[in-house]
């Protein structure tokens, strides 16, 4: 009683066929295709375009001194 028989089986694949019909199916995988593909070309869009940043704050003040004492 616990176990699925190949009836139970056929039985809902005839009911996903009479939903979404015999074209939808291998469309609905097309498109789940693609937004994985999609997906992981972003992924390595990001992982090429970062570059490593450094913040060193005593840098910035001596560049934003510098640029006093010049403008004065």
């Amino acid at each position: 009683m616990g176990s699925l028989s190949i009836w139970h089986w056929l039985i809902v694949l005839a009911v996903v066929l009479l939903l979404f019909g015999r074209g939808k199916i291998p469309e609905l995988m097309g498109d789940v295709a693609k937004g994985i593909k999609n997906f992981k070309n972003g992924m390595a869009e990001d992982d090429s375009k970062e570059e490593p940043r450094t913040i060193d704050a005593k840098a910035e003040e001596v560049t934003k001194d510098a640029k006093k004492t010049t403008k004065s």
